[in-house]
C-alpha cells in the first residue's frame, strides 16, 4: 500500500472528510473539513468523491515522503505552495508523486485552512461513519489523534488517468456575511439586533475549529442570556453574557445554553473560516429562501468546477477542439496569424 511518511507538519494538521452526521443526539459533533469547498475541489482534482478523507492544515503546512507506490495530490483552500520534489505545482492542479519523492506544503500566505487530497483518500480507520478527527470527542483521525511527524499515512488508491487542472476556478461569496435570524433572536432587543447588523466585528485571538469569538460592539440582550440548552448547527452565532458573538464551527458542541441571534448561511462559511484573527467583517440578514438559494448556487458552482476539469497539458479532446473554434467561415489571407490554442489552459 502507498503511504505518506510525515517528515514534519504544523500542530493543526488533521485528517478530515465531509463530517460525521447522525450522532448529535448523543452529543457527538460533526467535525469535518472547515472549508468544504476546498475539500471538494482538492478531491475532484485527484479523482475522488468530494467528501473523501484528506489532510487539513491550519496555517502551517508540512512535508511528506512517498512510500510504496505513486500517489496523486492536489491542494486547495488558503493560498499556499505545493511542491513535488521541489518542483512547484500550479494552483488548482493535481500532480503525481513517485516513491521516494517529497511532497511539501508551504505555510499559508493568506487564509487559514489548506486541504491536501490524495488519490483514493487516506485509509485511516472510520469511526461512526467518518474518518474526521474530533479533538474534544477523541474520535477519528490517525489513531484518534492529529497528524504528527514520524507517522506513515496509508493512501487508499493509485492514480488513475492523467493529472487534472481546473479550467473553471471555484468561487466564494463576497461582502457582508449573510445570516438568517434565529432561533432565539427574540432574546435580543431591537437595538441589539441593529447593532449586530450595522457594526463591524473582528476575529479575536480565541479562534479554533470549535468556533471564532468576535470582538466588537456589545449586542444587547432583551430577556437575559440563559436559555434551556438546545441544538447548535455549524454557523450558529451564540451571544453569551459578554454581548460579543461566538460563531460555532466544525468542532462545536452539539447543544448550548446561550441564545443564538442568527446563523451564518452555509454558502458563506467557507469564506468565513478562512479569516484570521484581526480580520474585520459585517453581517446582513437574509430570508431562509435566500439562504437555500445560495446553497443551491454553491452546489451548481462546484458542479461547474467538476465539469471544467481538464488533463494537464493540451487536453485536445473533441469537446475542447470544438470550443476553441478553429475554423469560422472563410480564412482571410491578409489577417494576422492567430494561435488557435491561445485560449487553452496549460
Amino acid at each position: 500500500m502507498t503511504r505518506l511518511f510525515v517528515k514534519d507538519c504544523g500542530a493543526g494538521t488533521t485528517i478530515q472528510d465531509a463530517g460525521r452526521f447522525g450522532y448529535q443526539r448523543y452529543g457527538v459533533g460533526p467535525a469535518g473539513a472547515m472549508d468544504r469547498i476546498a475539500l471538494a475541489v482538492a478531491n475532484m482534482l485527484v479523482g475522488n468523491a468530494p467528501g473523501e478523507a484528506a489532510m487539513e492544515f491550519t496555517v502551517l503546512g508540512g512535508s511528506f515522503v512517498v512510500e510504496g507506490g505513486p500517489v496523486r495530490v492536489a491542494l486547495a483552500g488558503a493560498l499556499a505552495d505545493l511542491k513535488v520534489d521541489g518542483e512547484p505545482v500550479a494552483a488548482l492542479t493535481s500532480a503525481t508523486a513517485e516513491p521516494g519523492q517529497t511532497i511539501s506544503v508551504g505555510a499559508a500566505k493568506a487564509g487559514t485552512f489548506m486541504v491536501l487530497a490524495v488519490s483514493g483518500g487516506f485509509a485511516v480507520k472510520q469511526e461512526l461513519g467518518s474518518r474526521s478527527f474530533h479533538l474534544r470527542g477523541g474520535l477519528g483521525g490517525v489513531e484518534r489523534a492529529p497528524v504528527r511527524p514520524g507517522q506513515s499515512l496509508p493512501v487508499a488508491g493509485a492514480p488513475q488517468g492523467p493529472d487534472l487542472t481546473a479550467t473553471v476556478p471555484p468561487k466564494v461569496s463576497a461582502g457582508a456575511y449573510r445570516v438568517v435570524f434565529g432561533p432565539q433572536d427574540d432574546y435580543f432587543s431591537e437595538a441589539g439586533k441593529a447593532t449586530f447588523l450595522s457594526e463591524t466585528y473582528t476575529v479575536s485571538a480565541e479562534a479554533d475549529r470549535m468556533g471564532y469569538r468576535l470582538s466588537g460592539p456589545v449586542i444587547e440582550h432583551a430577556k437575559g442570556f440563559n436559555i434551556v440548552s438546545d441544538g447548535i448547527v455549524t454557523g450558529s452565532v451564540q451571544v453569551p453574557g459578554s454581548g460579543e458573538p461566538i460563531v460555532l464551527l466544525a468542532d462545536r458542541q452539539t447543544t448550548g445554553g446561550y441564545p443564538k441571534i442568527a446563523t451564518i448561511v452555509s454558502a458563506d462559511l467557507p469564506r468565513f473560516v478562512q479569516q484570521r484573527p484581526g480580520s474585520a467583517m459585517r453581517f446582513t440578514a437574509v430570508t431562509l429562501a435566500e439562504a437555500i438559494a445560495a446553497a443551491r448556487e454553491q452546489a451548481a458552482m462546484l458542479e461547474a468546477v467538476r465539469a471544467g476539469l481538464k488533463p494537464v497539458g493540451l487536453g485536445l479532446d473533441t469537446e475542447h477542439l470544438l470550443s476553441v473554434n478553429l475554423v469560422d467561415g472563410w480564412v482571410d489571407a491578409h489577417a494576422p496569424l492567430v494561435d488557435p490554442l491561445a485560449d487553452r489552459v496549460a
